[in-house]
Order: C-alpha cells, then structure tokens, then sequence
C-alpha cells in the first residue's frame, strides 16, 4: 500500500504545481472572447481538443525535460531559479494587470481562424512558458528518482488531471463569465496571482537552497 500512497502523492504534487499556473480561470475571458462566433457544440470542441493539445506539449516537454538540460548544460538548481523568475513574473502580471492576455490584433487573428484550440488556446493560453518551465522541472526531478519510467508516467497522470479540469472550467466559460463578471473574474486573477507568486518565490528558495548545499559540498 506504500506504493500507491506515493503514486498519488506524486499525482497530487503534479497537480497543485501545474493547476495554479495553468490556470484555466484565467482563459475564461479568452475563450468568450475569440469563440463567440462558434456555436455551443463548435466552442466545446475547441475547448476540448486546446486541452489535448495541452496535454501533448506538456507531456513532451516531461519526456524531453531531462534532454533539453543536459544539452545546454542547466542544472536543477538554475532550472528552479529560472523557473520561478517566470512563474513570479506571470503572478505579478495577474495580481496587477497592465496588459490582456493577448493583444487586440491577436484576438482579431483568433477570431477570424477557424481552428483556434492550438493556439491561442493551448499555447500560450493553457500551456505556457510558467508551465512548460514547471514541468521540464518535473523531469529533471523525475530523473533523480529510482523508478525513472513509473515517475513520469504519474507525473503524466497529473497532467492528464489537470487536462480534464481545465476542460471542465473552459466548457463553463460562458456561465462563468456571466455568474463573476468582471469584477469576480479579476478577484479570481488577483488571488491565482497571488499564488503564483508565493509558488514562484518558492521556486527561487529551493534553487538557491540547492546551490548552497552544492557550495558546502564541494568545500
């Protein structure tokens, strides 16, 4: 049974360092936005193939993860550093917004494709740099573990959970949008920000944490 505690504590991990980054709450407004010339069953389908989509990049920034940073030579500790310089970013952008989440020229270009579940939808929109960074983080501790396969599999598993929720959250993004309004729908963005920044200081205490204890060793 301690296997299996460790499996889901290992999904569970996954889900509340991805889920929050993500963020499917915050692509409400977009997908209100470049979808409304789409029927119910037209935005449904956007909404779940952007979530596949999602899903794959991911999973393929896992499998690469450990590839990507023997190749330019990144340590762990400069991942976690770096990744949570990202994450702080994009809470701040949240917690004090200056900008929408894509330009006014970007939403004309979405709204005029009829294909929009790849981009803007799934990249940037679900998985962007913040997640990416986060998972290619997953990998490189993924590799450090002793069931190297079983590992990724689970962390997959979480990406598949947060796949299925952001699905979830997008298929309500009408409702939503008129049950918080404007107002709710910024709360909401301030308070993910907020945790945003939280996990992404975290990050940077980790990496940093990390780089003394290499320090110490080596003297």
């Amino acid at each position: 049974m301690n296997w299996i505690a460790e499996g889901l504590t290992y999904v569970l991990s996954t889900i509340a360092a991805l889920l929050p980054i993500v963020n499917p709450l915050s692509a409400v407004g977009m997908v209100v936005t470049i979808t409304a010339n789409l029927d119910e069953h037209e935005r449904t389908e956007q909404i779940r193939r952007a979530c596949i989509y999602m899903f794959f990049i991911l999973t393929s920034f896992l499998v690469a993860g450990g590839l990507i940073m023997n190749f330019f030579g990144i340590s762990i500790p400069g991942l976690r550093i770096a990744g949570g310089m990202i994450v702080s970013y994009l809470g701040f952008r949240m917690l004090f917004p200056d900008t929408v989440a894509i330009s006014r020229q970007e939403q004309i270009e979405a709204a005029a494709k009829e294909d929009v579940s790849f981009t803007p939808l799934a990249m940037p929109g679900l998985s962007g740099p913040g997640s990416i960074a986060v998972v290619v983080g997953l990998s490189a501790s993924a590799q450090q573990s002793e069931h190297i396969v079983v590992s990724h599999i689970l962390i997959s598993l979480g990406i598949a959970v947060v796949g299925v929720i952001s699905y979830i959250t997008l298929r309500a993004a009408t409702r939503l949008s008129k049950v918080l309004g404007v107002a709710g729908m910024n709360a909401m963005a301030r308070i993910m920000g907020f945790l945003l920044i939280c996990i992404g200081v975290q990050f940077i205490i980790n990496g940093i944490l990390d780089v003394t204890r290499l320090v110490r060793t080596v003297a």
